[in-house]
């Protein structure tokens, strides 16, 4: 079906953004599913008093997030580079439920700053524990990483020359606590992270008013009539004209065809008494 401009520049935006959606589906439920079945965490997952705690409750909403964010692009995908009504209907609904959820987040993590502080420096503390006892764990060392590098803190002490996890650190010797530096951060940048959520959802409602415009140019473009538009000239056979036409009659099918000409009567005179 032929969109028009709107519907194809709608069309390549929402490619884009499943694209972005899809990286970082992938990387949450990677990490999700390394955490939850990994040699050094798994046992966690397996005693019943902690199912309760902070370090649980992440591994579980990286993992339910990245699937949730696939399916979202699965669906998307299939409306958009196969221009499916259908697909774009289930893209659109997905996308309110995500937006409405940013929202909620980002409202959330305002109000009880505190609280969401304290608890993902529980999860951070769990998460270093883990490291050192699990002797340098590849995805927990990542992870730890880009934490120190983000926030430019070293471990549990701030200290490097006395963390275990020193590789995992940035190049200063001394630097914060991570536990009170994510406490402080969200307690001080609570208003930055409700940004980052309601930003979040602005983007989601971006790719919806897409989605919308996508799925009306495609039931617009399905219920124009098309036109076949000819380019090449086609040959006309010219009339024979009236002195070219010759009567012919079949007897037989296997006898010669008899031909009739036109007779042409004489002028002859009558004699008159």
């Amino acid at each position: 079906m032929a969109l028009d401009g709107c519907g194809v520049v709608c069309k390549y935006i929402l490619v884009l953004f499943n694209l972005i959606f899809a990286v970082v589906g992938f990387a949450f439920l990677g990490l999700g599913l390394w955490l939850r079945f990994s040699e050094n965490t798994r046992g966690i997952f397996e005693i019943q008093s902690l199912n309760s705690s902070a370090f649980v409750m992440g591994v579980t909403v990286l993992i339910v997030l990245g699937s949730v964010m696939l399916i979202v692009v699965a669906f998307g995908d299939y409306g958009a580079c196969g221009e499916k009504k259908c697909s774009l209907v289930v893209f659109s609904v997905l996308l309110v439920i995500l937006a409405v959820a940013e929202v909620l987040c980002g409202l959330l993590a305002y109000t009880q700053r505190r609280e969401v502080g304290s608890s993902v420096a529980e999860f951070y503390v769990s998460l270093y524990a883990l490291y050192v006892k699990g002797n340098g764990d590849p995805a927990i060392g990542i992870t730890l990483t880009f934490v120190h590098n983000l926030l430019g803190c070293c471990g549990v002490t701030g200290f490097k020359l006395i963390e275990l996890a020193q590789q995992t650190c940035p190049q200063a010797y001394l630097s914060s606590s991570c536990p009170v530096v994510i406490a402080d951060v969200f307690d001080r940048n609570a208003s930055l992270v409700m940004s980052i959520f309601l930003g979040t959802g602005a983007l989601l409602i971006i790719a919806l008013i897409c989605s919308i415009t996508l799925s009306c140019k495609i039931r617009l473009s399905a219920s124009t009539p098309q036109y076949i538009i000819l380019t090449q000239s086609t040959s006309v056979v010219p009339r024979p004209s009236e002195q070219e036409l010759v009567s012919t009659a079949y007897t037989h099918h296997d006898q010669d065809p008899v031909i009739f000409t036109p007779l042409t009567v004489a002028n002859i005179p009558i004699a008159q008494t």
